[in-house]
């Protein structure tokens, strides 16, 4: 061979990848041997290989799967940084949460947060016929799901020539997070006789009992409204005389001027 291909070894050495590495790109296909000796097996590389190989070292450093790097080896050097730009704020959200757990994780080991826990009351509700829609969502859309689907089941309730004014609940009937989706319902309390309309849905909403907080204005928004789960889930795990029922529901208006409560179905 010719000084201008490299034996595996050297040319790993020249690019940071393992003899392993090698190995397993040359399998996967990302990056292959130019020639391989017949008779002693040995591997060669064109000093050409070398870019495509530095830029599959750099992105596996990242923690990206060879699929996902098989994808961005074939885009254009700028469309690639899109993608990176978009995949790092995705990791940065990510360790955002994880390090909001951990925090949460330190609270309950020091006794919870008392500010919280103080505010947390018990409560009967009356079985209520609602008006609801139900959809697969993930954090991000969510705000924006539970303004469309309370206009549209208000609108509804006008239309029917019924008052409009009843308390709007949100139900997570699954986890969702910013990486998963998850059923979600927004229903309206309603009175009188109502046709279902599209994916507007008619359905009562059974009496119970539920464990409820007051979300302080600080604690509102997404990922500090967590404090508030979290308050509440450690108040129950300490209740021997209390389990939780169903999945949790953030209730509008809420109780004590808060905008609104965050509840636990109880018996």
């Amino acid at each position: 061979m010719t000084d201008s291909y490299l034996l595996a070894g050297r040319f790993g050495a020249a690019t940071r990848l393992s003899p392993k590495a090698l190995r397993l790109y040359a399998e996967q296909g990302l990056l292959v041997p130019v020639h391989i000796d017949p008779q002693t097996g040995y591997r060669y590389y064109a000093s050409s290989q070398a870019p495509r190989a530095r830029l599959i070292s750099r992105l596996r450093r990242l923690g990206l799967p060879i699929a996902r790097v098989t994808q961005l080896l074939e885009l254009t050097p700028e469309a690639r940084v899109v993608e990176l730009q978009s995949w790092l704020s995705a990791q940065n959200d990510r360790l955002a949460d994880q390090a909001e757990l951990v925090r949460a994780l330190s609270r309950q080991a020091e006794g919870g947060e008392p500010a919280l826990t103080a505010t947390i009351g018990l409560r009967e509700v009356s079985a209520t016929k609602v008006v609801s829609r139900q959809r697969q969502i993930g954090v991000e859309g969510l705000d924006d799901f539970i303004t469309e689907a309370e206009t549209d089941i208000r609108t509804h309730l006008r239309a029917s020539g019924l008052p409009d004014g009843g308390l709007m609940s949100v139900h997570f009937h699954d986890f969702i997070s910013r990486d998963s989706e998850g059923l979600i319902e927004i229903a309206v309390a309603c009175e009188g006789s109502l046709e279902p309309a599209g994916d507007l849905l008619i359905r009562l909403q059974p009496a119970r009992r539920e464990v409820y907080l007051p979300v302080p204005r600080t604690d509102e928004d997404f990922p500090r409204v967590m404090h508030v789960y979290d308050a509440l889930e450690a108040w129950l795990d300490a209740r021997r005389d209390l389990s939780c029922t169903g999945s949790p529901c953030e209730t509008y208006p809420g109780t004590q001027g808060a905008r609104f409560d965050v509840a636990y179905p109880i018996t």
